[in-house]
């Protein structure tokens, strides 16, 4: 699963708003805010997984732990 940090990380490098991101993932704005870390209660796991994919298929690929912690990057070409 991503984490929130990944996902503000994504949306950043694909210069979308987060209701861009959640009319993609098909989720509410609030589900998009609070899959990046801010507000309560968590998204929840099924939420995070429609966000990810959304931006993956945006361009997005999500890198995990490595040793220097986990990242993400644009797919070549985007």
């Amino acid at each position: 699963m991503a984490r929130p940090e990944q996902l503000r990380a994504a949306r950043a490098l694909l210069g979308l708003s987060q209701p861009e991101v959640a009319e993609r993932a098909n989720v509410s704005s609030m589900t998009v805010k609070r899959a990046e870390g801010s507000g309560k209660p968590p998204a929840s796991a099924e939420a995070m997984a429609a966000i990810r994919a959304a931006l993956e298929a945006a361009g997005v690929i999500f890198v995990d732990e490595n040793g220097e912690g986990p990242g993400v990057r644009l797919r070549k070409g985007k």
